[in-house]
């Protein structure tokens, strides 16, 4: 079969343009293109221009031109006009500029390529109103750009649908889409656009053998071309009627296809009539390539999405019953990576001695084991403290749980070098009294907890620790014991919490400390801001910005760790959580420590305890010399007693005109009494400095030891009039 021939049965002509002689070269297809008779014709050059609207004239010089640098294929769509002006049809052409040398050595060239009719514009419509064109290959191509890039950003099917739905194919776009799923022998519709609700109903739970085009194409793997209804009747009678109400003129059902397994198909219908060229379909090959592949990334993260849900969901605990004179609030808040499930996590425990407790803790690493490794140590924990353990027995325990567990791990791993990797977790575990609101507090290696008083005032509470979990087997965790006055809350949390965003833990609890403080409204004021749910939102967007205590939010890139947080408020004056006291009373702000003689470098702690409890002291110089009689009184006692010292801070009344109290008790019978140093002397100062700097002080001797106390009168600085 001759060239001539297959051309002609393609309906595809052939020209040859010789710019040098001015002369076209036209095939009988050609011809007829043009609007010519049907047989090979030498025209003029001005004869065939006349046929072309002139905005496509002056475009395909353009395009010719830049061929001719580039070496490769002129491609114009071009619409062709009758003599009244109006526009017949659209052909595409391709043809490939080739240099010539003429006889006085000028360089010029003759275009040769082929000519074919696309479905363009109705006939009809006047050639000043037909839009421009332009170069059909750089048009796919940029289109195809688009495309890729919008479909490779949607996260969801939804999303997936909605682009597919707005993409604007050149030359012909689809008036409806529907994207087919396979669910054993079914076929289903996952999403449509360009219908009515309830249109896909008949579709929806659909034989794969069903004679329709999109099961046809599931089954076999090849693409359906339907360019007319005649054909879709002819091919498909039996769905026909289902197709018919729609009042599409063609249709294109396409395999989606992934890594070689058909996992649904895709229809585009189209309202004007389309001829599905080779260069349509192309187009429409390549887009559902791009659609599948999305659609299944879509799949896969909407499964890890769930997963992680599901995960989350076992694994974070129900808070439990109320508390009667308590309120419990938690978030938990996975990082931004991977499955977003990490080793976070918190529990709230009834006990059998009517008391409850409350864990947080922080397994080391955010992925999937440290996740199973939480899962199973918060077993562990909440079966130990079941039992009836302390809380120093709980962590104990617990320790030894996860070393064993570990060690197994590593044992049973040898080619995974991330399974043999030790791990280690932190923990605080707090057993409360909800009739008196004794906590005590046992803690390895976790962040102190801090509480808010119901001034406003807020306190890191340090108590006493041990190593983290999982290092050494048999590690004692020594138990902190201390009260949670009316309206206080006390805040427990995991160190994601602190030092997300750059900060370190001083930082870090600055900025918690400024939401804690913030949030507390005047006492006796009422106002809702006050409440536990609402603080337990104020920190989470602290860190990453609003909502992000129940999803990614706008700040994901921010997730650097999992976050917990406990709060636990004791219902009383001023904690917004209760009933607002009619005449409010300013609150008695007071602080307990105590220092064992074991742990001297806890010293340091009493003093920056003490600047908190006074942070807004009116009087700077008697602040110093508050913590420099608290370090000297401290200190006595652990040089000049066998014992604990126990610090006690109070501060009474309004501010401005309040009144300290600061008491240190021990267990020695020995009264201090006062000596003269000399220059050189390195002790010996404490009662003199009390002489000098409280406004009173003494020794009361108790059953066992003494206390020793001094108080302080706040003095507001008045205005320099001078």
């Amino acid at each position: 079969m001759r060239t001539e021939d297959v051309l002609a049965a393609v309906a595809t002509g052939l020209w040859r343009w010789d710019n040098a002689s001015g002369t076209v070269s036209l095939d009988g297809e050609a011809a007829r293109l043009l609007g010519l008779p049907a047989e090979p014709v030498v025209l003029p050059e001005v004869a065939v221009r006349s046929r072309f609207h002139p905005v496509d004239w002056n475009e395909i010089n353009g395009i010719v031109n830049l061929a001719v640098a580039e070496g490769t294929l002129a491609e114009a769509r071009l619409r062709i006009m009758d003599v009244d002006g109006r526009v017949m049809r659209t052909v595409r052409s391709r043809s490939k500029p080739l240099e010539r040398w003429s006889a006085d050595g000028s360089l010029d060239y003759e275009l040769i390529g082929t000519i074919q009719e696309i479905a363009e514009p109705q006939p009809g419509t006047t050639a000043a109103h037909t839009p421009i064109t332009g170069d059909w290959r750089r048009s796919r191509e940029a289109f195809l750009l688009d495309a890729g890039r919008a479909l490779a950003e949607a996260r969801s099917t939804a999303e997936v649908l909605r682009v597919a739905a707005s993409l604007s194919m050149p030359g012909f776009n689809p008036d409806g889409l529907a994207v087919f799923g396979v669910a054993g022998d079914r076929l289903s519709v996952i999403g449509h656009h360009g219908h009515d609700a309830g249109d896909e109903g008949p579709f929806t739970d659909m034989l794969l053998d069903t004679d329709y085009p999109a099961a046809e194409v599931v089954r076999t793997g090849r693409a359906i071309y339907l360019a007319t209804p005649d054909d879709y009747k002819r091919r498909f009678p039996a769905t026909w009627p289902l197709a018919q109400r729609f009042d599409r003129v063609s249709w294109a059902f396409l395999p989606l296809i992934v890594a070689g397994r058909t996992m649904g198909a895709w229809m585009a219908a189209f309202k004007q009539p389309a001829s599905f060229s080779p260069d349509e379909r192309s187009v429409l090959t390549t887009v559902a390539r791009m659609l599948a592949q999305a659609l299944q990334r879509a799949g896969v993260a909407e499964s890890e999405r769930e997963l992680t849900t599901g995960l989350q969901r076992s694994m974070m605990p129900q808070l439990g019953p109320e508390i009667p004179g308590m309120r419990i609030a938690a978030r938990y808040v996975p990082t931004g990576g991977g499955l977003q499930v990490g080793g976070d996590w918190y529990d709230m425990i009834p006990l059998p001695s009517g008391r409850f407790a409350l864990v947080i803790g922080d397994v080391q690493g955010h992925d999937v084991r440290a996740a199973g490794l939480m899962g199973q140590l918060r077993i562990a924990v909440r079966a130990y403290a079941s039992e009836g353990h302390r809380p120093d027995a709980v962590l104990s325990r617990a320790s030894r749980f996860l070393a064993g567990l570990c060690a197994s791990a590593e044992s049973g791993a040898e080619d995974d070098s991330d399974a043999q990797s030790p791990r280690f977790a932190t923990c605080l575990y707090v057993e409360c009294d909800p009739q008196t609101g004794t906590l005590e507090v046992a803690r390895a290696g976790h962040p102190d907890p801090a509480v808010r008083m119901t001034d406003g005032t807020v306190l890191m509470r340090p108590t006493a620790g041990g190593l983290p979990l999982g290092i050494v087997p048999d590690t004692d965790y020594p138990t902190t014991r201390f009260t949670l006055e009316p309206g206080e809350t006390m805040m427990l949390c995991t160190d994601g919490l602190i030092e997300t965003g750059g900060h370190d833990l001083d930082t870090g609890w600055a900025r918690l400390r400024a939401v804690l403080e913030a949030d507390t409204h005047e006492v006796g004021g009422g106002h809702p801001a006050g409440h536990l749910e609402a603080l337990a939102d104020l920190l989470v967007q602290a860190v990453h910005g609003p909502s992000s205590h129940h999803t990614t939010g706008p700040l994901a890139d921010r997730r650097e760790d999992d976050i917990a947080v406990v709060l636990l408020c004791r219902e009383g004056a001023g904690c917004g959580c209760g009933t607002p006291v009619a005449h409010p009373v300013r609150p008695v702000r007071r602080t307990m420590l105590t220092v064992a003689q074991a742990e001297p470098e806890r010293i340091a702690g009493a003093r920056r305890q003490v600047r908190e409890l006074l942070h807004d002291w009116a009087d700077e110089e008697q602040l110093d010399s508050v913590v420099l009689m608290v370090s000297e009184m401290v200190t006595n006692v652990l040089v000049h007693t066998d014992g604990d010292a126990l610090l006690v801070a109070e501060a009474v009344g309004e501010l401005g005109e309040r009144r300290l109290r600061v008491e240190v008790a021990d267990s020695s019978d020995e009264l201090p009494h006062k000596r003269h140093p000399g220059e050189m002397a390195s002790s010996g100062r404490g009662v003199l400095l009390m002489e000098m700097l409280a406004d009173a002080w003494g020794v009361d001797p108790r059953g066992e030891g003494k206390s020793i106390w001094f108080e302080l009168y706040e003095q507001s600085k008045q205005p320099d009039t001078a």
